[in-house]
């Protein structure tokens, strides 16, 4: 019973101090899968950007590469009239230069001659791609470069790039099919910069256009071509910024700390569990020497027969009594004890003694102590409710002569009480001794009326 009254509390301090760390983890988890999710959607952002202008640098150089051919395949022309019109010698050119089309255009905007003769009689209003040059028709000093762009022919992936010849008669394009380019464009497209980003296990990156909301690039693929909105993300902790044309979220699952805190927890339990058990061990222990203890002290100042205290508690407690502070010495004494042993046995007598101490500890327990000196002899101290004294002996009175025993019939007891307060005593044992004195002299009138001898 009483190691339940340790182990209760302790499973109750276990469980309050393992909730307690479950919300210490949770808050700690949030922060850092929040902090994490931020360090991770600033590098993406990052790389996005550092992305798009990789790719606008590549542009730029190409651009100014492609112009620079066009205009040497123009100074060419001009030194050799004669490859003009030649076909093969302006494919040998194209070759030279490193180009894969060389189309020469009049003053008005169409193709007469080049490399490529199918491409002849096209024009500038020709369509979409072509119709892209037409400024060059009203300023002679303007070079242009066009983007990645099918071409009007076949829709091949190609750069064009234009420019007057020094005359200001005609205009040389040069058309090139920008592999590199193409395979940088392919390599840094939001798809595979995602894809290629190092993400930990259960974290999941997601950038989307933010005018379609549609997915470009995701850590995983399948979730590519879907509207962000319509993902799933009610088991993920999100983080969502949008930067340029992009939205760009990183998403972190509820799980992704869930393990390292269960570990957590389960250690934590552990060590609350032994240091538990620990405690309880040295509580128990501890409780059981003081139980030894307050055991031996009760049987040392407890009597045996009547559990009053006994005579070795008498004699500490009256030490402790202060003359100056008001309290009741009360002396009392069985009548007829010898009678009863030598007609009944000592059976009778034993039963005479509880009962007197039974009446006494009711009578005066509350209020003070009851004290066992000798074999019939006993001592009541009373240092509470002074002025109740009065009753507590009627009281006393009353349980003594309604008693009836199983051996002995009737019970009779003397008793003579002083007040520490009566007069100035020199020391405690004057009042013992006035105490007995009125007992005795109780005693002695009691044997009177009764007519006993009081020696039988």
């Amino acid at each position: 019973m009483k190691k339940r009254k340790f182990i209760v509390p302790a499973i109750a301090i276990i469980a309050a101090a393992l909730l307690l760390e479950g919300f210490i983890l949770k808050y700690v988890n949030d922060r850092n899968a929040d902090r994490t999710s931020k360090v991770l959607l600033d590098r993406v952002i990052t790389v996005l950007d550092k992305n798009n202008e990789s790719e606008k640098a590549l542009i730029k150089s190409l651009k100014d590469d492609y112009i620079v051919r066009a205009k040497a395949v123009s100074y060419i022309i001009d030194a050799k009239p004669e490859v003009e019109y030649d076909v093969d010698e302006l494919q040998k050119v194209a070759a030279l230069i490193s180009v894969d089309e060389i189309h020469l255009f009049d003053t008005k905007g169409y193709i007469y001659s080049g490399s490529v003769p199918k491409y002849f009689g096209y024009s500038f209003d020709s369509g979409e791609q072509m119709e892209y040059f037409k400024p060059m028709l009203t300023d002679k000093k303007l070079t242009m470069c066009q983007d990645v762009t099918p071409n009007t022919s076949e829709a091949k992936e190609m750069m064009y790039a234009i420019t007057w010849n020094e005359a200001g008669n005609k205009m040389i394009q040069v058309g090139i099919e920008p592999k590199r380019l193409l395979n940088e464009v392919r390599q840094n497209e939001i798809s595979t910069v995602v894809a290629d980003m190092p993400v930990y296990k259960d974290m999941e990156i997601l950038v989307a256009d933010s005018d379609t909301k549609i997915v470009a690039g995701a850590t995983d693929s399948s979730k590519i071509g879907l509207e962000i909105d319509s993902i799933d993300m009610r088991h993920y902790r999100c983080v969502e910024k949008q930067e340029g044309a992009y939205i760009v979220t990183v998403m972190v699952k509820d799980s992704y700390y869930q393990q390292g805190s269960l570990l957590a927890i389960l250690i934590v339990g552990i060590y609350l569990i032994l240091a538990s058990c620990c405690m309880v061990y040295m509580l128990s222990k501890v409780m059981k020497e003081k139980y030894e203890k307050e055991k031996f002290r009760y049987t040392s100042n407890t009597d045996e027969l009547t559990r009053c205290y006994n005579r070795r508690a008498y004699e500490e407690d009256i030490n402790k009594l202060n003359l100056s502070k008001e309290w009741v010495y009360v002396s009392m004494d069985l009548n007829g004890l010898k009678r009863a042993n030598d007609s009944f046995g000592h059976v009778a007598g034993d039963e005479l003694i509880r009962a007197a101490a039974d009446c006494m500890k009711s009578s005066f327990s509350e209020h003070g102590k009851v004290y066992r000196v000798g074999g019939d002899e006993f001592v009541v101290i009373i240092t509470k409710d002074i002025p109740q004294f009065e009753n507590m002996l009627r009281t006393f009175e009353q349980r003594v002569a309604s008693w009836h025993g199983e051996f002995v019939e009737s019970m009779a007891v003397s008793y003579g009480y002083v007040f520490s307060s009566e007069r100035k005593w020199n020391s405690i044992f004057d009042i013992s001794k006035a105490s007995d004195e009125r007992m005795y002299e109780s005693k002695k009138q009691y044997y009177i009326r009764s007519g006993m001898d009081r020696r039988r």
